[in-house]
């Protein structure tokens, strides 16, 4: 049976994915005479810049999460459906998703990706990714309980094991969760465990390639692996990692770390649905487009985002894997959408560079924009600006500018909580770290 959608004289756009490119067409195309359907496995869309700060204690989950409803609450032709879609039918124009399945004119793939762990399983089972809030959440957990069980501990190893931090990534992601940690480490901390001794703690940041946010300037690598290491964050630098077993971390020189905290920021993996044909697949995985976003081989099928790639003269390896990108070839697309319906002329995608920025702790950031590339104190304050002007909604803009301000004035967060789901008896919560 099809999904339950009203059938209508409408053309139907289908959009898999409410992330940045998704949700940015969805937006566009209200009013626009198509019937909308955006699907998405949440019923919310993620600022996934600020993931970090989550994972930190620095804001709520619900200052980063926007519930699709509410987005589109009173747009009519707009339809959200919560579901995983497993795969397409170009030929019938279908999808089957856990629901059942739908129908569609146009598809829009913009799925985004999963982390890669390169088929290191072990790593999958036990380090903690970065990809959602609930990753986020789930970290935040794991530090804290660490840092409560090593407080009961007598064994100066085993305390030593809790409280290391291994961060796997060198990218904006890695840097910037690193040196929130090290904040956690310097400012929070030593007033919630007075008892514990935290200059054994040790923050190890490892990068595979030469240098730190790989895609960024000299400077700006220079600049943060600098910042990284005032904080007290040792950086490892092509340095390979080949297994964690839970307890420890083996490297490719040979060398073992012991830890029960591995963070995983070093790869991700486009996700795409099943049905599509080989040749419409690129290099790593991501679905080959043309300068319209249209797939390769396909009609009325394309792609955007982190899970598509448009090679260009100045892109010959695809656009990178930014919101930014996303965001500009959804609103391109929603315009030759809309033309189509007039028979217009449909208008090729151009990347704007706007420019990368990290935040590395507390009144430190590197930013590099089109005109300028600077780092410290004021590039700190136009990272702070430019995210905060970027989330969704004045409430939640508000909220998270409070968190920030009450953060920078006390040294202070005031969101170390833990909170594990229930495993079937609601009066027993399970901490993984209490799985083995």
């Amino acid at each position: 049976m099809p999904v339950n959608i009203p059938e209508t004289a409408q053309k139907r756009i289908v959009i898999i994915g409410a992330g940045f490119g998704g949700l940015k067409v969805a937006q566009k195309l209200i009013g626009s005479g198509y019937q909308i359907v955006l699907i998405d496995k949440n019923n919310y869309h993620q600022f996934q810049p600020l993931f970090y700060q989550v994972a930190s204690a620095g804001i709520e989950p619900s200052s980063i999460l926007f519930p699709l409803r509410k987005i589109f609450q009173n747009q009519k032709d707009v339809y959200i459906r919560v579901a995983e879609v497993y795969s397409v039918d170009p030929k019938k124009k279908e999808l089957q998703t856990s629901l059942s399945t739908v129908w569609y004119d146009y598809l829009i793939i913009s799925s985004g990706v999963n982390s890669n762990f390169f088929g290191m399983k072990n790593m999958e089972e036990y380090a903690i990714p970065m990809k959602s809030a609930s990753e986020a959440m789930a970290l935040r957990n794991r530090l804290l309980q660490s840092f409560e069980k090593a407080v009961t501990l007598r064994d100066q190893n085993e305390r030593k094991a809790l409280l290391n931090v291994i961060v796997v990534g060198g990218g904006p992601t890695g840097v910037e969760v690193a040196g929130a940690i090290a904040e956690m480490k310097k400012f929070v901390l030593p007033k919630d465990y007075p008892d514990l001794n935290f200059d054994v703690m040790q923050i190890t940041l490892i990068e595979g390639s030469p240098g730190l946010l790989g895609g960024m300037s000299k400077h700006a690598s220079e600049k943060a692996k600098f910042y990284l290491q005032r904080l007290g964050i040792t950086v490892h630098l092509n340095t390979r990692v080949t297994d964690f077993d839970g307890s420890i971390l083996s490297i490719g020189d040979g060398t073992h770390i012991e830890t029960k905290t591995v963070i995983w920021a070093a790869g991700i993996s486009p996700v795409v649905p099943e049905g599509l044909p080989d040749e419409a697949i690129g290099w790593g995985k991501r679905i080959l487009v043309d300068r319209y976003n249209q797939i390769n081989g396909l009609n009325d099928v394309y792609a955007i985002g982190d899970v598509s790639i448009m090679p260009t003269p100045d892109y010959p390896n695809g656009h990178p894997q930014v919101a930014q990108v996303a965001i500009q070839q959804g609103r391109n697309l929603a315009k030759n959408l809309l033309s189509l319906k007039r028979n217009g002329e449909l208008k090729p995608f151009k990347y704007v560079d706007r420019g990368s920025m990290a935040t590395i702790g507390r009144n430190r950031a590197v930013a590099d924009l089109s005109f300028v590339k600077f780092s410290g104190f004021i590039a700190w304050l136009t990272w702070m600006f430019v995210h905060l002007m970027a989330i969704v909604g004045v409430k939640n803009r508000l909220l998270i500018f409070i968190n920030w301000m009450w953060n920078y004035l006390t040294y202070d967060q005031s969101l170390r909580l833990i909170l594990w789901a229930a495993k079937k008896d609601p009066n027993k919560i399970i901490s993984p770290l209490d799985r083995k």
